[in-house]
């Protein structure tokens, strides 16, 4: 849940509101409803919902959407260090006024008192932002998927530098040039994939056909 939440929050402080619950919503999907880290991402997911309506044009949506996150995080002020507080003041403020605040930036996510952002993301983080914006603007999720464990593996493996996790990190970080960045990925996927392929059939045991054994 830890890595979802910084995603989450980066997407969010980029200012892709209706992106930022992709983050959260298979984590919140997995807990158990009513818990503090339910409530958290539940509260959270809504709230970026609502600011979503309030900037398409839907107060009625916005001020719906706002008085259920209040709810969901009363009493969360703080939690995992997120400022759940400065959240449901906008929340109020919004409920009360949505056409006003709508015109208004919305407050920053901050945890442990700092703003993330999509550059500061490590790996696991940074995958999960990466995948969710592919779906988000269109691009080739397997591809980032596919990507995203060749970087694991690397990574514990112990390399200290790999294509796919530089490159896996740039997708999220670099809007402009997502798309030249994923056509690098799928290259360097397709070539890994090949040379491990080519690999399985070294140790393979030869067909009757094969050897002219028939």
């Amino acid at each position: 849940m830890e890595e979802a939440l910084r995603a989450g929050i980066a997407i969010y402080n980029a200012g892709e509101f209706h992106a930022a619950h992709d983050a959260w919503e298979d984590p919140w999907l997995d807990l158990e409803r009513g818990t503090a880290d339910e409530r958290l991402l539940h509260g959270l997911i809504q709230f970026t919902a609502a600011i979503h309506h309030a900037t398409q044009g839907n107060p009625e949506g916005a001020t719906g959407l706002a008085g259920s996150a209040r709810e969901y995080l009363r009493e969360l002020d703080g939690y995992r260090g997120v400022n759940v507080a400065a959240v449901r003041e906008y929340l109020a403020d919004l409920e009360a006024e949505p056409e006003t605040v709508a015109d208004t930036d919305p407050p920053k996510l901050t945890l442990d008192g700092a703003a993330l952002t999509l550059d500061g993301l490590g790996f696991e983080a940074g995958a999960i932002a990466a995948r969710v914006l592919a779906d988000e603007y269109g691009y080739d999720e397997d591809v980032i998927e596919r990507a995203g464990e060749y970087a694991r593996r690397d990574l514990a493996n112990g390399y200290e530098t790999s294509p796919f996790v530089t490159l896996v990190l740039d997708f999220a970080r670099s809007e402009e040039r997502r798309g030249i960045i994923v056509e690098r990925l799928r290259g360097h996927v397709d070539r890994r994939e090949a040379r491990e392929a080519d690999l399985e059939g070294l140790f393979e045991e030869p067909t009757d056909r094969e050897t002219g054994n028939e």
